[in-house]
């Protein structure tokens, strides 16, 4: 479904102009601190990272190591592609350790880049990287949609709480802006 116009992310990219209108039927459980099924699941693989964001992290890496007790050289598999669509133009990983995102709490539930964020009185979307903050959407090309764990049900917690928009509507505000949040909410409207 095409938007009415372009919106480039506040990065300048990615830019969408077009949407998956699934994005206002799919379902997820969106609460993830108190789901009690998936034992952070989605967790485990990492995530991709955009450079700007890494960059980002990286600012507060003495705080941030301090506070997570790992290395910043362990945060990140080191591995690097140019994306012209992502924040920053290159793309990394974070890293996996035992199973899990090196940044997931070890000792609780949770991302501990997001707590420190909140203990530091930061917006945690001004560090967590943008897919991260989409998920369970992502973009394809200029293309809002809904994550591969999504398509292939494999993502554990679907089907249950809000729709994959209102779980990421405000992530798509401060990433997209009011705007394209109204012609979302306009769309999801006239279904």
């Amino acid at each position: 479904m095409r938007l009415s116009r372009a919106y480039p992310s506040r990065y300048g990219v990615p830019v969408l102009r077009a949407i998956d209108p699934s994005i206002f039927t799919r379902r997820y459980f969106t609460d993830c601190l108190s789901c009690g099924f998936c034992h952070d699941w989605c967790c485990q693989f990492g995530v991709d990272a955009d450079r700007w964001h890494m960059e980002r992290i990286l600012t507060h890496a003495d705080a941030l190591e301090a506070f997570m007790e790992v290395p910043r050289r362990r945060w990140f598999t080191g591995e690097m592609a140019i994306e012209a669509d992502a924040p920053g133009g290159r793309m990394g990983r974070t890293a996996v350790e035992n199973g899990h995102c090196v940044f997931l709490s070890r000792t609780g539930r949770g991302c501990r880049l997001h707590a420190f964020c909140l203990e530091q009185g930061i917006d945690p979307l001004e560090l967590k990287p943008l897919v991260d903050g989409l998920f369970p959407l992502t973009y394809e090309g200029d293309r809002l949609c809904p994550a591969d764990e999504v398509l292939d049900g494999t993502l554990v917690c679907l089907e249950t709480g809000p729709t994959l928009y209102r779980g990421v509507r405000e992530s798509l505000h401060y990433y997209f802006g009011a705007d394209l949040v109204a012609e979302l909410d306009a769309l999801e409207a006239g279904r």
